[in-house]
C-alpha cells in the first residue's frame, strides 16, 4: 500500500492545500473524480459568469438609449460566449500537468473511498483500483444539485449545472425553460436565458425570490426579474412532471391556497440547492461525523471529529462559495505547512463571508440581513442610500422614483452604532460590497469556538488561552484574511497581496 503525507480529495480549493503541501517538501495524492479544477471551474463560477457577463452587456446596453447611447439589434451570440466558457473548462487538463510535474505528487483520476480511519481505495476512471493510505486528510469534495423527489422528472429528463456543463449543454438557446429554484443558481440561470430570447418560468417553493438576502433586496429583485418578462411563481410546491406535445409540463400546487397549475417549457433546469458530496466517501469507516444536514462536522480550525482528518468547502456546510473554500484552505495551509507555532495560527471565522448573486442587476451581502440581527437580541436601525442620488448613478441612467434604481442598505446595532449587515442591489453590487467586507474583518479577533466538542489537544490549549489576533487595517497581510467574492473585478485590487506574498 502506497503511503503518503497527505492525501487531498477534490482539485478546487483543494488545490491552494495541496501547493502548500509540496512547498514543504510533503508527498501528495491528489484525487479527482471528474474534471480537474472543482465545481467552480467546470459547472459553477466560472462558467456561468462568462454567460451572465455577456448577459449583462446586453441589458446595458439596450437600456443605453435613456443615457444617449443607441444601438439597434443587440442580441446574445450564443456560439460565442459557448466558445469562450468552454476555453476555460477545458484547462482542467493543464492543471493536473501543473501537478504531475513534481516528483512528491501523485495525482489520481478517479473516486476516493475510506476502507478504514487512514485508508482510501481510488476507484480509477480506467476501471483499476488502488489502496493508499495518508497521515492527513484532507476532504474537498464539494456538493452537488439537490434533485427533489418528484414523480416524472427522471423520465422526462432534465438538466442541472453539472449536466448543463456537459453532455447536456445546448449548442443554441432554448425556446422556453422552467427554472426549479429561485436562489442564485436558478436567477442566473433564467436571467442569462431570458436576455438570450428564451421564455423562463421561475418556479419556486419559498414565499420570496432569493430568500436568504435581505427581505427589501428579494423585493426589489423580484419587481426587477417581472419588469423584463421573467414569470415567477412563488410559494409553490411542485408535484409532477410529464412530457406532453414533445415539451415539458411541470404541475405545481400553490402551498397556501391549495390552487394546482402547470407550465410547459422545452427543457426544465434543476437548482433548489446543493447537497454534500459525501456519500461516495464511505465515512462511515472513519470517526467522521455528518451533521443532521449531511454535511461533515468541523471547528474554527477546519478539523473534523476524526483525528488528522480535515473538511473544507462546501462540504463542511458553512457557505457554498470559492472564495469561503478559498479562505479555509488557506488557514490549512498556513497552519500546517508554513511552519507556524499554534500560537500565531489563524482560525474560520464566518461572520464576514460575503454573497453576490450575478444577475442583472447584482445582489450582494455581508453580515446578517435586518431580521436576522433582531432575532439574535440586537436592537437595530438602518441606513439607505439610492443608485440616482450619485453622480455616477444618474450618469448610469437611473432616476429616483424608478423601479430599477438600486441602494444600498446598512444594517447598524442602535446602541453601538457597529456595522451588522451591508447589503446592496444595482450596478456593480459585488464591487461595491468589499469595502465593508474589509471593515468587518479588521481589527482585534478572539477565537470563537465552533462545534466545541470537536477539539484536538492543541485547539483546546488555543480555546483556553483563549488565541487573539489583531488584524491591521493599514497591512497588505490582512488582505489575506479578507474574502472578496468570486468572480468580482474586486479581485483585481484584492488579490495583489498574493503577487506581493510570491516575492
Amino acid at each position: 500500500m502506497k503511503q503518503y503525507d497527505v492525501i487531498i480529495i477534490g482539485t478546487g480549493a483543494g488545490n491552494i492545500i495541496a501547493d502548500a503541501a509540496i512547498r514543504a517538501h510533503k508527498t501528495v495524492a491528489l484525487i479527482e473524480r471528474g474534471r480537474y479544477g472543482g465545481t467552480c471551474l467546470n459547472r459553477g463560477c466560472i462558467p456561468t459568469k462568462v454567460m451572465v457577463t455577456a448577459a449583462n452587456l446586453v441589458c446595458e446596453t439596450r437600456e443605453g438609449g435613456r443615457i444617449g447611447v443607441l444601438a439597434d439589434h443587440v442580441r446574445l451570440d450564443w456560439d460565442t460566449v459557448s466558445k469562450r466558457l468552454w476555453h476555460k473548462i477545458d484547462e482542467g487538463p493543464a492543471i493536473q500537468m501543473y501537478y504531475d510535474q513534481f516528483a512528491n505528487v501523485t495525482t489520481y483520476n478517479g473516486t476516493a473511498s475510506f476502507t478504514g480511519k487512514k485508508t482510501m481505495l481510488v476507484a480509477k476512471n480506467d476501471g483499476t483500483s488502488e489502496e493508499i493510505e495518508g497521515k492527513q486528510i484532507f476532504l474537498a469534495t464539494g456538493g452537488r444539485t439537490n434533485i427533489p423527489q418528484l414523480p416524472g422528472l427522471e423520465e422526462a429528463g432534465y438538466v442541472t449545472s453539472e449536466t448543463f456543463f456537459g453532455p447536456k449543454f445546448p449548442q443554441k438557446l432554448y425556446k422556453s425553460l422552467i427554472v426549479i429554484g429561485g436562489g442564485p443558481i436558478g436567477c442566473e440561470f433564467s436571467h442569462v436565458f431570458q436576455t438570450g430570447g428564451t421564455k423562463v418560468t421561475i418556479v419556486q417553493h419559498n414565499v420570496r425570490l432569493l430568500p436568504k438576502e435581505d427581505e427589501e433586496v428579494s423585493d426589489f429583485m423580484l419587481k426587477q426579474f417581472e419588469n423584463r418578462g421573467i414569470d415567477i411563481r412563488l410559494n409553490q410546491d411542485t408535484v409532477s412532471v410529464r412530457v406532453e406535445h414533445g415539451e415539458k409540463v411541470l404541475t405545481m400546487r400553490n402551498r397556501t391556497s391549495g390552487e394546482v397549475t402547470e407550465v410547459r417549457a422545452e427543457e426544465i433546469l434543476v437548482a433548489p440547492g446543493i447537497r454534500p458530496m459525501t456519500e461516495l466517501l464511505h465515512l462511515e469507516h472513519t470517526d467522521v461525523q455528518l451533521d443532521k444536514r449531511g454535511y461533515i462536522r468541523t471547528n474554527e480550525f477546519l478539523e473534523t471529529t476524526a483525528d488528522g482528518i480535515w473538511a473544507i468547502g462546501d462540504v463542511n456546510g458553512k457557505a457554498p462559495f470559492r472564495h469561503k473554500a478559498n479562505y479555509e484552505a488557506e488557514i490549512l495551509s498556513h497552519n500546517l505547512f508554513e511552519g507556524n507555532a499554534p500560537e500565531n495560527w489563524r482560525w474560520a471565522q464566518y461572520e464576514a463571508v460575503p454573497a453576490v448573486t450575478y444577475t442583472y442587476p447584482e445582489a450582494a451581502h455581508v453580515g446578517l440581513t435586518e431580521k436576522e440581527a433582531q432575532a439574535q437580541g440586537y436592537e437595530t436601525e438602518t441606513a439607505f442610500n439610492h443608485y440616482s442620488t450619485a453622480v455616477k448613478g444618474y450618469a448610469l441612467g437611473f432616476e429616483a422614483g424608478h423601479d430599477d434604481d438600486g441602494f444600498f442598505k446598512l444594517v447598524l446595532d442602535k446602541k453601538t452604532h457597529e456595522i451588522l449587515g451591508a447589503h446592496i442591489v444595482g450596478h456593480e453590487a459585488s464591487i461595491l460590497i468589499q469595502p465593508f467586507i474589509n471593515l468587518l474583518m479588521c481589527g482585534e479577533h478572539t477565537v470563537k469556538p465552533v462545534n466545541e466538542d470537536i477539539a484536538s489537544e492543541t485547539v483546546k490549549k488555543l480555546r483556553q488561552l483563549p488565541l487573539k489576533r489583531y488584524l491591521n487595517p493599514r497591512s497588505v497581510y490582512t488582505l489575506s484574511e479578507t474574502m472578496t467574492p468570486h468572480p468580482s473585478l474586486s479581485e483585481v485590487t484584492m488579490w495583489t497581496r498574493y503577487y506581493y506574498e510570491k516575492k
